[in-house]
């Protein structure tokens, strides 16, 4: 065991115990982390802050049955997304309804594409309607297939593929939009 995972184990049995020293320090080693998957499911940081302090909540009231033979950020990415899912069912902001809009056939080109910056990819996805910015972070950041995703917000699995196939389609049409 390094050190590293010794301090880690440390602080989350520390955490177990209910010890706020260690509470601190395990919020302070991935606030960051929890945030920027947080901001990946929301609208803007005030959402993405509320969804930060209820993982941590939860993480905090669970964290007795967290098995420290197993890596403790896979456990915590799998709390703050369903956090994040739930934050949104709970608001009312997650609904399978989608308003209908025209996709344009314009692709854009490579050169544009390579001029995006890692936090315009962020405002894109940011700008997709709740439905479509959660399957497609799902599947194409998280990797969860079609089937994990359709039982983990509650839809049917064909309509997984269509909202990732819609979610693609109005990312084109945004990178078009914002390259020109």
């Amino acid at each position: 065991m390094n050190t590293d995972n010794k301090e880690e184990t440390e602080i989350i049995l520390g955490c177990v115990k209910k010890i706020e020293r260690n509470q601190e320090l395990l919020y302070k080693k991935y606030y960051g982390y929890v945030m920027s998957l947080s901001l990946s499911y929301s609208l803007n940081r005030e959402i993405a802050q509320e969804i930060v302090d209820d993982t941590f909540m939860k993480v905090f009231d669970s964290i007795k049955s967290f098995d420290t033979t197993q890596p403790f950020k896979g456990w915590l990415r799998k709390i703050t997304i369903n956090t994040a899912i739930d934050h949104l069912r709970k608001n009312k902001r997650f609904t399978h309804h989608l308003d209908l809009y025209e996709y344009s056939n314009e692709i854009p080109s490579i050169e544009a594409i390579d001029q995006l910056a890692i936090n315009d990819i962020h405002k894109l996805i940011a700008n997709l309607p709740d439905i479509l910015r959660v399957v497609f972070n799902l599947y194409e950041i998280e990797g969860y297939s079609h089937k994990e995703i359709a039982a983990f917000i509650n839809i049917a699995e064909s309509s997984s593929r269509t909202y990732l196939t819609r979610a693609k389609e109005r990312l084109r049409e945004l990178v078009v939009k914002y390259c020109n």
